[in-house]
Parts: structure tokens; sequence; C-alpha cells
């Protein structure tokens, strides 16, 4: 079936930046942003765009700096959520400027609350999906000290099911060459449903670091078939182009920035607290950023004076594995 708001490429540049994003929905409708995280493009929010332009919302899904068609600049410390929030910022600027529903996943979620923290008069209201806002910043400094230690003992895993994250801060450019190595495999790999059987368990985000890397010794992905359940096929097929032609190193870096992002955090007004109205979406499954039964969503009750938490069944990759609940949430949340 073919969507009545068809998803329109468009691009803004200014002197510092190219943003490219999708657009659909009436152009004088109220403006409603949608950020993706790590790794993925603006496509991600297929689902939300359509359902929420179908409604009359003005919809708008930029690939952030470093993924799909927007700039990649080659320094990696330009990958900085204060630089993504800048250009999040001139595109803003671009559709109007009216204050505006900022929607986020995963790193999109740090890029939105932080701007909800720095330039409160954007956003109407802001909506977090899979990874929790932390005024301090997403760092490896906030979320350690919050890591389950009755899953992840501190003498077995220091990290918690942040292993990861810190690979890259010690073996970077390894950890990209691994995922380079088969893009198609890579993503396939990544992306895969959440299973309510692993909740509990230790991620397999905990052990990258005594594996030699996320892909072990073979450094690359084994063969992966696409998990249906999530990406479209044709939707999937953009996603692994978007990534050979621009590969993982840009995207990537937006992991080796901590010292910068906590020192952007703490110029935010009001020492980050957020006074508009929050929705966190919250995966029940989702093994590294899920918030139930651990402390991980504490800084956010505490930042936020109007939050609205809700659960859905689902794993980190919400958006594509329960778009229609997280639709649901957000109608309910908006009403």
């Amino acid at each position: 079936m073919t969507s009545s708001n068809p998803l329109t490429r468009r691009a803004h540049t200014t002197p510092r930046h190219t943003t490219s994003y999708l657009e659909c929905g009436p152009a004088d409708g109220p403006l409603m942003l949608f950020l993706h995280g790590w790794p993925s493009i603006g496509l991600i929010w297929r689902t939300q765009l359509e359902a929420f332009a179908a409604d009359g919302w003005h919809c708008v899904a930029p690939d952030l700096r470093g993924f799909g068609a927007s700039s990649a600049p080659t320094d990696l410390a330009e990958y900085t959520v204060e630089n993504a929030v800048a250009d999040m910022g001139e595109l803003h600027d671009h559709l109007g400027g009216e204050p505006a529903v900022w929607v986020g996943h995963d790193w999109g979620s740090a890029v939105v609350g932080a701007l909800a923290a720095h330039e409160p008069v954007r956003c109407r209201g802001v909506v977090l999906t899979s990874w929790a806002y932390y005024p301090r910043s997403n760092a490896l400094s906030t979320l350690v000290p919050l890591v389950d230690r009755d899953i992840y003992p501190d003498d077995e895993y220091p990290d918690g099911q942040w292993d990861y994250y810190r690979e890259y801060s010690t073996d970077f450019e390894r950890a990209v060459a691994d995922l380079d190595a088969d893009a198609a495999a890579s993503l396939a790999s990544i992306y895969r449903s959440g299973d309510p059987s692993a909740v509990g368990r230790v991620a397999p985000s905990a052990t990258v670091t005594r594996r030699g890397g996320r892909f072990g010794s073979a450094h690359r992905a084994p063969a992966t078939a696409p998990d249906a359940a999530l990406w479209p096929l044709d939707d999937f097929g953009e996603l692994v182009d978007a990534f050979e032609t621009t590969g993982f190193r840009s995207s990537c870096a937006w992991y080796v920035n901590d010292d910068a992002n906590v020192a952007y955090a703490r110029t935010a007004i009001d020492g980050g607290r957020l006074a508009m109205p929050v929705l966190f979406v919250n995966g029940e499954w989702d093994l590294i950023c899920g918030i139930d039964g651990n402390r991980q969503g504490d800084p956010m009750r505490e930042a936020c004076s109007d939050l609205t938490i809700v659960d859905v069944p689902a794993g980190h990759w919400l958006p594509l594995e329960r778009g229609d609940d997280q639709v649901r949430a957000m109608r309910r949340w908006l009403s």
C-alpha cells in the first residue's frame, strides 16, 4: 500500500554543515522532528513519520552528522553532542523555528535531551526512546555507576553492559574495521528483535573486550539474514547502502567525545532540568538501556518535572519492533 504522505528527501546546507532529512505531512502543520541513533538513519522512523503526518503533523527526520547523506567530517572531535545540537538548531530555524515536539532514539535521545536542556524555547515537548535522559551527559562516567551489579559484578564486568562503549576508547580503529568488513552483515547482526528470556542475564555487549571485539577473533560479522520483524527489506537496503558509502568511522566517533560532552552538559540551563513535558518510551526487553528494575532511569526522574514513562514489550530497536505501540503511546501523551 502506498502512503498518502510519501517521504521526500531534502537537504539544508549552512557554512558549517549539511543536514539531509526526510520530510512528510502538511508543511503548515505543527512540527515534529525525529532523531535516530546508532547505527541508523532517519528512515528508522518511517512508521512514526507516516502515522503523524496522517494526523496533520509536519514530520522531519534528519540524518545526524556522520550518518546517511549528511556531512561526515574526518576529525573525530567534530562528533560532539554540542555540534549535533547546533546542527539541529540550524535545521529547526530553516523549518521556521516554531517550538516543536522532538523525538529521539538511542543517541538521538541524547541530542534531543541536550537540545531541550540548552535551548528549551525550541521544544513544546520531548519524546525519548530506548535511552534515558542524563543531565550529566551520555558518558561512561555517568552510565557505569548506574550498572546493575547483581547482573554485572564489578570484578568481572567493570563496565557492565557498556563494555562495547569502552571498546571505542581503547581500540577505535579495530572496532571500526570489524564493522566495515561486511556492513550488511554487521547491521543485520546488530538489528535483532528483543528476547524476553534474556532479561536479567548478561548481555553480549558486556563481553566485547574479552572476546577481542564485537565479532571476536573473526573480526567481521558472521553471515546474518536481516530480521524480518524490523526493517522492511527496501529500507534495510537503503540503510546498508548508507553505511557502505560512509563507513562506520564517523558514526562510531560519537562514542569517543565523552569529555567534551560532559563539559557541554555542565553549561545547560538550570543544571539540565527539563520543565517541558517529557515522554520516555522504555523497551522492557532492552538489555542495555532499559530502566526497569535498575537505577538507569533515576537521573531522568530527578531532572524532569513533567515525566511520563510508558513500557513497551520490545528490545532496543523499539521504533522498528513496536512502531505502532510507540505511535499509540505518543498519541495518548500528546492528547
